[in-house]
């Protein structure tokens, strides 16, 4: 038993020991930075942890919500205001925002899709750990109704039109520099005397 016990410790040891080293590596070759998109391994092992950190009961989930046209636009009108940001109306991920994320924001109409509803329930709800995606959940039905709506939006992301994309521009959070755009706008078009404001310096960060 004693025997056992000391190779057993001595390959924890090497395992912790190898961690520490591989760890050291990925410091000094990533320096942690976000601009570069994670590799092949590191992404594969990141869906596997994220998989595997949902409980199986959640994963398993159907959504409980019948889809419908109301559904779809509650779900819709959400995404705009809370998601397009990062995620854009369409669901790509190509915006400033999404782009500049690690790892960046995933094209929802495909890579998405290959969650189930309950995987799909459980992030909007808790978020992912190390990523720029935050917990929404409220703890709350009305809550969870919202996020189950946001499930049915985006399994229809493969089939949005234009027409949708148009109403959700609409949708979408304006900056203070475009609301006071528009203030000052609405005022000349009174005939009021209006100073032009400046121009909005490039956003950088986040």
């Amino acid at each position: 038993m004693g025997a056992t016990l000391k190779i057993a410790a001595v390959t924890l040891a090497a395992v912790a020991l190898l961690g520490g080293i591989a760890g050291g590596v990925y410091l000094v070759a990533t320096g942690l930075s976000a601009r570069s998109s994670p590799g092949a391994v590191e992404t594969t092992l990141a869906r596997a942890a994220r998989r595997f950190a949902v409980p199986q009961a959640v994963r398993n989930l159907k959504n409980p919500i019948p889809a419908s046209p109301d559904v779809i636009a509650a779900g819709r009108a959400h995404f705009a205001d809370h998601c397009a940001q990062c995620h854009a109306n369409d669901g790509s991920g190509n915006t400033e925002m999404g782009q500049g994320l690690f790892p960046r924001a995933p094209d929802m109409a495909t890579v998405s899709q290959e969650l189930t509803d309950g995987e799909l329930f459980y992030v909007i709800e808790h978020g992912i750990r190390f990523t720029g995606m935050p917990a929404w959940g409220t703890g709350t039905p009305a809550g969870e109704q919202a996020s189950w709506h946001l499930v049915h939006f985006i399994r229809h992301l493969p089939q949005i039109t234009n027409s949708e994309i148009e109403v959700m521009e609409a949708m979408n959070p304006r900056s203070p520099v475009e609301v006071r755009q528009d203030i000052e706008a609405e005022r000349f078009l009174r005939g009021d005397d209006v100073a032009p404001s400046s121009p909005a310096a490039p956003a950088h960060g986040h």
